[in-house]
C-alpha cells in the first residue's frame, strides 16, 4: 500500500490545480455544518444566559423583542419610550428592585448606558480601575469598549450627535472617564455607563450655563422681573461638567416623566414576580411586563428554522459536489486510459489500479481533514467574540 500511496502522491502533485480545488472543494462542505452548529450553539449560549439572568423587563407596548434587545443587548433599535414614573410604580409594588435604563445615545459605535447603581450590583459588575461614577458628567467604561477607544481612568469621551445637524440644539456632552469595569464577557464589555441624569443631560433635558442675573449682554434676556430671568436661546451651555460649573446644571419639570427605555425588575422571590406580572394584564395599563427567556425562545426558534433550511440547502450543495467530485475522477481516468494501459502491460492487476485511485481519494480526504481541522481551531477560539460581532451586536 506504501508504494501506491507514494504513486498517488507523485500524480496528484503533479496535477496541482486538479488536487487543490477537489481539496477545497471537500473542506468547504465539510466545514461550513460543523462552524455553523459551533456559531449556532454560542449564540444560543449567549443569548439564553442573559435572558435567564434577567427576570422580568418593563416597557412600552409594542415589540417585545425590540424591547428586550435594547434593554439586554444594547441594540441599537430603540424601542417607544416610557416614562420614570414606571420605575416608581415597581418600587410602589414591594414586589420587586427596580433598575430603570435608558439606552439610546453612543459614543462612536458604543452604547451609553444611563442606569443606577443598582444595576452594577445586579450584573455582578465591578471596577478594574479607577472608581465608580459618584457625580454627573461620570461615566465607566467597559472593559471591551475601553480598549476599543483607548481609554483610562481619567480620560474624557464625547457624545456622539444623532444626527450631523441637530437643529434641536442637543449639543455632544464630554463626559469624564473614571473607572474600567472588569471583563464579563458580556454585552456589558461594550458598554459606557453613565447616570440616568447624565443620560437626560445628554438628550437636552438638563443643562448648564452661566448665571443669568450676571449677564452683561442684555441681548441675551428675553425677560426680567424681581423674582426670574428668561435667558433666550442664544445663551451658551456648558458642554463639559466639571467641579466649577456643576452647580449651574439643573433640570426643569418634574423628573417623574423624564424618558427611560426600560425598567429590569429583580422580584424578591418567585410569588413576588408572578403577583407583579399579574398587575400589567389589564388592558389599561401604558406598559407591558414581559419575560426575556420567552422573547428569546421565541428568537431561538426562528434561528433554528433558518438552520434547517441552510443545513437543506448544505446537503443539496453537498450531494452536487460529491457528484461533480465523482465525476472528475470517472474523467479522469479516461483521460489517463493510456497510462493504465501501460500498468497493465507491465503485468499490474485491476486491483493495483483500484488501490492506485484509492490512494489519491484517501490522499485528498486526509488533506481536506487536517485543513478542515486547521480552519476549526481558530474558528472555536473566537467563536466568542464572533457571534457578538454578527449576532448579538
Amino acid at each position: 500500500m506504501i508504494d501506491s500511496l507514494y504513486l498517488a502522491w507523485k500524480y496528484l502533485s503533479f496535477n496541482k490545480v486538479k488536487t487543490v480545488t477537489l481539496i477545497a472543494c471537500i473542506t468547504l462542505i465539510s466545514f461550513l455544518p460543523g462552524a455553523l452548529q459551533l456559531l449556532l450553539n454560542e449564540s444560543e449560549r449567549q443569548l439564553m444566559s442573559r435572558a435567564v439572568s434577567t427576570p422580568l423587563v418593563v416597557g412600552a407596548k409594542g415589540s417585545a423583542l425590540d424591547l428586550v434587545m435594547n434593554s439586554l443587548y444594547f441594540d441599537d433599535e430603540v424601542p417607544e419610550l416610557i416614562s420614570m414614573s414606571a420605575t416608581d410604580q415597581v418600587m410602589d409594588t414591594d414586589l420587586a428592585l427596580p433598575i430603570p435604563l435608558y439606552v439610546r445615545f453612543h459614543v462612536r459605535n458604543y452604547p451609553i448606558v444611563g442606569t443606577t447603581l443598582d444595576y452594577f450590583e445586579f450584573r455582578k459588575l465591578k471596577i478594574a480601575h479607577g472608581r465608580q461614577i459618584a457625580v454627573l458628567g461620570d461615566c465607566v467604561v467597559g472593559a471591551a469598549a475601553a480598549k476599543a477607544l483607548n481609554v483610562e481612568p481619567g480620560d474624557s469621551l464625547v457624545s456622539s450627535p444623532q444626527t450631523l445637524f441637530d437643529l434641536a440644539g442637543i449639543y455632544p456632552l464630554k463626559m469624564k472617564v473614571t473607572g474600567i469595569l472588569q471583563k464579563s464577557h458580556s454585552p456589558d464589555d461594550l458598554g459606557i455607563f453613565v447616570d440616568l441624569k447624565t443620560a437626560w443631560v445628554i438628550q437636552g433635558l438638563g443643562h448648564g450655563h452661566q448665571d443669568v442675573t450676571k449677564i452683561s449682554d442684555q441681548t441675551l434676556i428675553l425677560k426680567k422681573t424681581d423674582e426670574n430671568v428668561a435667558a433666550s436661546a442664544k445663551l451658551f451651555h456648558f458642554q463639559e461638567i466639571t467641579e466649577k460649573n456643576i452647580g449651574t446644571f439643573h433640570f426643569h419639570g418634574d423628573l417623574s416623566v423624564y424618558p427611560v427605555t426600560a425598567v429590569i425588575a429583580v422580584p424578591y422571590d418567585p410569588k413576588s414576580g408572578t403577583i407583579l406580572q399579574g398587575r400589567y394584564l389589564s388592558k389599561e395599563a401604558g406598559e407591558q411586563i414581559i419575560k426575556p427567556r420567552t422573547v428569546i425562545d421565541g428568537l431561538l426558534e426562528n434561528i433554528f428554522r433558518i438552520k434547517n433550511v441552510l443545513d437543506a440547502v448544505i446537503s443539496v450543495v453537498a450531494l452536487a459536489t460529491v457528484m461533480a467530485i465523482v465525476l472528475v475522477f470517472a474523467l479522469s481516468l479516461r483521460l489517463r486510459q493510456r497510462e493504465i494501459e501501460t500498468i497493465f502491460k507491465l503485468g499490474c492487476s485491476r486491483a493495483t489500479i483500484a488501490r492506485l485511485i484509492t490512494a489519491e481519494i484517501l490522499i485528498i480526504v486526509i488533506a481536506s481533514a487536517i485543513l478542515n481541522v486547521l480552519l476549526m481551531i481558530p474558528l472555536h477560539l473566537y467563536t466568542n467574540d464572533l457571534v457578538r460581532l454578527l449576532v448579538i451586536q
